[in-house]
């Protein structure tokens, strides 16, 4: 059997460089999360700031202090490194496994996590060198290997691979698919979109006896949403919340994501306080989408209603401060000044500051709009403590003086604030 596995992983490797790939980000099986915090910064910042062809002397250099100190996590490394260099996280990858072999490591859990860091750099042809290389040291695949294996193909979208290896474990008696196996397949066409094929390897996990765990309803929940499949959506999420799963914060901004997609009002509203009932933390990321819907249908009460329901279910601050933002740009938009500045004043009186550039964007050219610089004036010197001002907004700031032939009063401003600088 494991000379078939050779065969098949060496023909598709040849064909790596030959076939378009296209990079699907898939949530890895195997990776716990990271921590950053757990990376020295001076071994990070030497990585990020040496050439390609210093990372291996470097880790060299570490190996015996920084890499085996307590606490050190190569997941976090090459998070964090792949977030800077592709290149030079994969050369990092390269050197853990020349490590590993050079120790002659039998520690199974060891290779499969380095095949699943693979998946984040993408690197399908280094996690095939990873597990041939585990037979060079004894070692016998195991499901988990495969599982990663098939995870990473499926991050670059080679599915030949992924489905010849899918096969290879249908017929092995060591290393037949488990409930793990199948959700890579399934994320994967959940996040094209594709509700057939998905169900497909749903209800194949299902008939080969596993059941679907949360992860699974996730990814048949988001394809749903994705393909504007709403109702289907629905169903899994009742036949989940009915198999006793807690859905996940992804699960229940993909659910508002598709009322807010139908513009239903009604049926959002009701998700809403069905949330709030059963004490789940609304995000930042479902005030938006429901500031948003209310914002686009010009329902000026219903955002309030939003503000009173999450003030009232002590909503966290950021999330407030989405839907008081949400409610300032309505009335700024619609040259409603007054009302815009009662909105800020009582944002304010909450303790609640501004957090993005484009929300005091909007502020500052309503002011423009109407030539009320003294207003505005006014406006910058209440949020100057609690906002960092940022380079666009004081080209805004520059921009709208300059048009308005008030330069000298521009600089005047800047530097009683002591804005931008002072430039």
């Amino acid at each position: 059997m494991m000379s078939f596995v050779r065969r098949v992983l060496a023909s598709t490797t040849k064909g790596l460089c030959s076939t378009p790939q296209i990079s699907i980000k898939l949530p890895n099986l195997q990776l716990p999360i990271c921590n950053y915090h757990s990376i020295p910064n001076n071994l990070l910042h030497k990585l990020i700031k040496e050439p390609n062809s210093r990372i291996k002397i470097i880790l060299d250099s570490e190996e015996n202090s920084t890499l085996n100190s307590f606490g050190f996590s190569w997941n976090a490394l090459l998070a964090a490194l792949n977030s800077s260099s592709t290149s030079k996280a994969n050369l990092a990858l390269e050197w853990r496994l020349e490590n590993l072999l050079k120790h002659n490591e039998r520690n199974q859990e060891l290779y499969t996590e380095l095949m699943s860091l693979c998946g984040e750099t993408r690197n399908l042809e280094l996690a095939m060198r990873i597990f041939m290389a585990m037979e060079s040291v004894g070692l016998k695949p195991t499901s988990d290997n495969f599982n990663s294996l098939i995870s990473v193909s499926l991050s670059v979208r080679n599915e030949l691979t992924a489905l010849s290896l899918f096969e290879i474990m249908g017929r092995s008696e060591d290393y037949k698919p488990n409930a793990k196996t199948y959700n890579p397949f399934i994320s994967m066409y959940a996040k094209l979109g594709n509700v057939k094929v998905m169900q497909s390897w749903a209800s194949a996990k299902r008939a080969a006896g596993f059941p679907a765990d949360l992860q699974s309803y996730e990814s048949l929940i988001s394809g749903c949403v994705k393909a504007k499949s709403l109702d289907i959506a629905e169903k899994y999420y009742e036949e989940m919340v009915s198999s006793g799963f807690i859905p996940n914060v992804h699960i229940l901004e993909k659910m508002v994501d598709g009322f807010c997609e139908q513009k239903d009002l009604g049926r959002t509203r009701d998700f809403l306080l069905y949330m709030i009932d059963n004490g789940w933390a609304i995000s930042s990321h479902i005030a938006d989408r429901l500031s948003g819907l209310y914002s686009v249908l010009g329902k000026i009460e219903g955002i309030e209603d939003l503000l009173q329901i999450l003030t009232a279910s002590n909503g966290s601050p950021e999330v407030l401060s989405r839907v008081y933002c949400a409610i300032i740009s309505m009335h700024a938009r619609a040259d409603r000044l007054d009302d815009m500045e009662y909105a800020v004043g009582r944002m304010l009186k909450q303790g609640i500051s501004f957090k993005s550039a484009d929300d005091v964007k909007i502020v500052i050219r309503s002011y423009f709009k109407r030539a009320a610089y003294d207003r505005l004036e006014l406006f910058l010197e209440h949020i100057k403590g609690s906002y960092q001002f940022t380079k666009s907004t004081c080209d805004l700031l520059v921009t709208g003086y300059h048009e308005a032939g008030l330069s000298d009063k521009l600089d005047m401003l800047l530097k009683e604030l002591n804005l931008c600088g002072s430039s």
